[in-house]
């Protein structure tokens, strides 16, 4: 959701409450849309819809965790759908080609664990620890609710060499939904997603009496 979004959100969530024969004020407002505010509106009413419909928790107000959880399931849901493309798009796709996710958090989570390429040298042995690794890192920013930084496009060994030779690109393959992928690849950086410094940056940062040991 947008800026613009946040009137017809509280509409929406006053009304909910009012359903639950309950009120919000405007500070508790103000936290269920920092904490939903990545949802899209659409996404949002029809949670809430499924919400109330629900037959074991429909009799209680919803909390983010709540409404987050009838968007996507739980962390555990989530990460096995995203695992499944990885694993599916190694085995079929492979890691020669570029490839572009539906979700961003696959990206972050891929670059973390040292990239598509590194990925696709990884044995048989090694994949059922390969698989529980991705799963718990992508849990963790499930967990968080945050959508981190992350690559628009995991690099592949034919662009990767066509890069350093100079030589023209091919296009990557998309995984999953293809307006999704889009939205994915426009929304990455080619930034370094951890900062970098050297130890000269740090003291000239901090007081030197603090570099000091005692």
């Amino acid at each position: 959701m947008t800026e613009q979004d946040f009137d017809a959100f509280g509409k929406l969530m006053r009304a909910t409450a009012e359903y639950f024969g309950k009120s919000l004020t405007g500070g508790v407002i103000g936290i269920y849309w920092q904490g939903l505010r990545d949802l899209e509106l659409g996404e949002l009413r029809a949670a809430l819809n499924a919400h109330v419909q629900n037959p074991d928790v429909g009799q209680f107000m919803p909390k983010i965790a709540d409404i987050r959880r009838m968007v996507s399931g739980t962390t555990r849901d989530s990460a096995l759908v995203a695992w499944s493309k990885v694993d599916q798009a190694v085995r079929h796709v492979g890691t020669y080609a570029d490839a572009v996710f539906d979700d961003p958090i696959i990206h972050r989570v891929l670059h973390d664990m040292g990239g598509w390429i590194a990925l696709g040298a990884k044995s048989e042995d090694e994949w059922p620890f390969v698989a529980r690794e991705f799963e718990n890192r992508y849990r963790g920013f499930r967990m968080r609710g945050e959508v981190p930084a992350y690559p628009p496009v995991m690099l592949g060994i034919a662009n990767a060499h066509n890069r350093k030779g100079g030589f023209a690109v091919q296009p990557a393959r998309l995984i999953g939904d293809r307006s999704a992928c889009e939205r994915v690849r426009l929304g990455g950086t080619d930034l370094p997603l951890i900062a970098m410094g050297s130890a000269g940056d740090f003291a000239g940062a901090v007081p030197q009496r603090q570099l000091t040991a005692a």
